[in-house]
């Protein structure tokens, strides 16, 4: 088999395991904070050992932008990536609202990841703040999970545990001001399943700013990580140069 079909195919079912069991959990909970912040955990470090020797397990496009902006990976399979993350959580979001619509039960707005969901609606002041948040708790997530699983972290087999906890901090601090997203694929997943199901479309009018806030935040972890690296190599280069000049003299 193909490796970046397999990788594609390993994206696809960690997505659609994010959105079935993680939102689920934030919809039957009504976004209960601390459930609901630790299922977005508890799924990244399942599949983070289940998938992650397959495709890294980034199910996440804003993830993969910061791969792609660090050379992990190259624009071909960054789409595919992309792609089959959008179609895995849109199945998650499908299957687990069509659930919920079977067995009567009612989706808490969480699910749907909206601002001022239910509210009176958007203000300027809402949609910047909305923006702030995501980019900055994306940029938090993002930058880890480079730093992580870079060869030279340390972190080891740990990684997908350490990843696993900063999204639960993530969604605790996000939870109770955007309903947190910092994953495009995930908010695009239940916005349309909420609009399929419920025929609501707050969520998927305000969706937008849950694409574009957690992919730039992914780019800036991307630039802060090659940045503070860059710097990091060159004090290895000076000390190897050094290292040898003393060896030199030494014989």
């Amino acid at each position: 088999m193909n490796s970046l079909f397999k990788k594609s195919i390993a994206e696809f079912i960690g997505t659609f395991v994010l959105v079935f069991a993680a939102c689920g959990v934030a919809g039957a909970t009504f976004g209960n904070l601390v459930p609901t912040a630790l299922a977005f955990g508890l799924v990244i470090v399942a599949m983070a050992y289940s998938i992650g020797r397959i495709s890294g397990c980034h199910i996440n496009p804003a993830v993969s932008l910061g791969c792609l902006i660090t050379k992990r990976m190259t624009v071909k399979e960054f789409f595919a990536y992309v792609g089959a993350q959008l179609l895995g959580g849109l199945l998650g979001g499908l299957s687990i609202f069509g659930i919920f619509k079977m067995a009567n039960v009612t989706v808490g707005n969480a699910c749907n990841y909206a601002v001022n969901y239910g509210g009176e609606g958007l203000t300027a002041g809402t949609i910047i703040a909305a923006l702030l948040v995501e980019i900055v708790l994306t940029a938090i997530f993002v930058y880890t999970i480079l730093n992580v699983t870079d060869e030279n972290s340390g972190a080891g087999k740990k990684a997908g545990i350490i990843i696993g906890l900063t999204l639960t901090l993530v969604h605790l601090v996000g939870i109770p001001l955007t309903g947190t997203s910092v994953n495009p694929a995930r908010s695009v997943a239940t916005a349309f399943a909420d609009l399929i199901y419920n025929g609501n479309t707050q969520a998927l009018a305000q969706v937008w700013m849950f694409i574009v806030a957690p992919l730039v935040g992914g780019l800036l972890a991307a630039i802060l990580f090659k940045c503070l690296h860059k710097k990091d190599k060159a004090v290895e280069e000076k000390t190897e140069t050094t290292e040898k000049k003393t060896t030199k003299k030494t014989k």
